[in-house]
């Protein structure tokens, strides 16, 4: 059996067919890059590889962090018959086969280790295909995802798997993986140091994607004349292509963008807020998409601290409307402002759950008779009205009068803290409730 943490793998770098990814993929565990939380000593894969005993996993992370290198070298750790599939280009049917011959495989007593590049792919019912299968040991799983496990896969194959996380590349090791291509290639990348940074930039974090670019330069400048020439940063832009930022509006990074664009609001984080907000325009996110969202946020997050949040959201709406993208932006980009720096308060959230809350628990109880009213002579012969106390002719234009069910004690849902307009509000409500309770023990 290979041994993962000694190199035994011959010397490619003479293969010119091969893109510098595939040259310079990982052929031992020491080689991977920015993933030491799993392949440093006493990791968890660093434990799983020693003990020889491959469990179903499933691998979540980014494009380019290293998913489909290390299901490979699961693969030659193991003497299982290693099967490849991705969940884009297979069906139904494709599983069926594979199923099939692993079950003759383990009749002859071989294994099978299939690797599912894109599981999340797969529909629930083609995930609990592979329930039995995983169950009784026809084959040993591994899953790559971009995609977070806990939305895209079934219960019930996460209960038969361990998901392992990868990272996304930090700069140290996009640092390694260009040191790496220097070395290849026998002279280092001809950037600028301005440029250099701007290429990790590019890389966004995919060190596939970062060996591709780096892969293009070194062609690129491969026949100038002078090997001192380097590229600075307008003519590294002008070389590469600039990809898409890595965010789709249907799949993981589109929820964990608003997360942080409405934690920062939350925070009252102007400058975090306003990055946030230009990475999901940026990505190609829908501004109404937004819009909506600090609606939500002027009303869960600010209440009545700051009653013109609300409506300062809702006229940015309307005016990123009658003018269109990119003028309207900007008046996004103004209501978020607003909200960031803010008095914040969630008093109107906390009241809205507890009341909705007491509705579930108390059920279906009438309100008091006082405060019905009687349209009819039987109605007013069961009490409907009687003792009703009209709050304008009262002193302060407050009866004090009970409003809950008789049958309900008086209950506190709405308890706004000191801040902004809630402060003025709060005054009011002391002032009531001492009028209340002067009025209320009277005879």
């Amino acid at each position: 059996m290979p041994d993962l943490f000694q190199n035994n793998q011959p010397n490619l770098q003479n293969d010119q067919n091969r893109p510098l990814a595939d040259l310079l993929r990982p052929k031992i565990i020491s080689e991977i890059v920015g993933q030491d939380h799993l392949v440093s000593e006493n990791a968890p894969l660093s434990r799983i590889l020693k003990s020889g005993k491959i469990p179903s996993l499933i691998f979540w992370g980014p494009p380019g962090c290293g998913k489909t290198t290390l299901a490979r070298l699961l693969a030659d750790h193991t003497d299982l018959y290693f099967e490849q599939i991705s969940a884009i280009f297979s069906g139904v049917a494709d599983l069926k086969k594979v199923f099939e011959t692993a079950k003759i495989r383990k009749s002859q007593g071989h294994g099978t280790l299939l690797f599912v590049d894109e599981i999340h792919r797969f529909n629930k019912s083609q995930q609990d295909a592979f329930l039995p299968v995983v169950e009784n040991g026809t084959i040993i799983l591994i899953g790559a995802t971009t995609e977070n496990p806990s939305f895209e896969l079934n219960a019930a194959l996460l209960s038969r798997t361990q998901v392992l996380v990868l990272k996304r590349l930090d700069d140290t090791a996009l640092d390694q993986l260009i040191t790496r291509a220097e070395n290849h290639a026998a002279r280092p990348l001809p950037l600028t140091r301005e440029a250099r940074e701007s290429l990790k930039a590019l890389a966004d974090g995919d060190g596939r994607y970062l060996l591709t670019l780096a892969d293009q330069i070194l062609s690129h400048t491969e026949s100038e004349t002078d090997p001192e020439t380097q590229l600075d940063q307008t003519e590294l832009f002008a070389l590469v292509q600039k990809r898409a930022p890595l965010y789709d509006k249907g799949d993981d990074a589109h929820y964990n963008l608003i997360s942080a664009l409405h934690k920062s609001i939350r925070g009252s984080d102007v400058n975090a807020a306003l990055y946030w907000f230009s990475r999901m325009l940026d990505g190609g996110e829908d501004p109404r998409y937004i819009a909506r969202r600090m609606v939500r946020m002027a009303a869960e997050d600010i209440g009545l601290a700051d009653p013109q949040a609300m409506p300062i959201c809702l006229v940015a709406w309307d005016t990123y409307e009658r003018l269109g993208s990119p003028e309207g932006e900007l008046a996004l980009s103004q209501a978020l402002i607003y909200l960031a720096t803010a008095p914040k308060s969630n008093g109107n959230y906390i009241a809205y759950k507890a009341a909705r809350r007491a509705a579930n628990e108390h059920g279906s109880l009438m309100p008091p008779k006082h405060i019905l009213n009687a349209p009819t002579k039987l109605m007013k012969q069961q009490g409907y009205g009687t003792g009703y106390q009209y709050d304008h002719d009262a002193p302060d234009a407050f009866s004090g009068q009970n409003y809950f069910p008789d049958d309900m004690p008086r209950t506190e849902f709405y308890s706004p803290p000191d801040r902004g307009f809630e402060r003025e509000i709060n005054k009011r409500l002391a002032y009531w409730d001492k009028l209340r309770n002067e009025r209320m023990s009277k005879p």
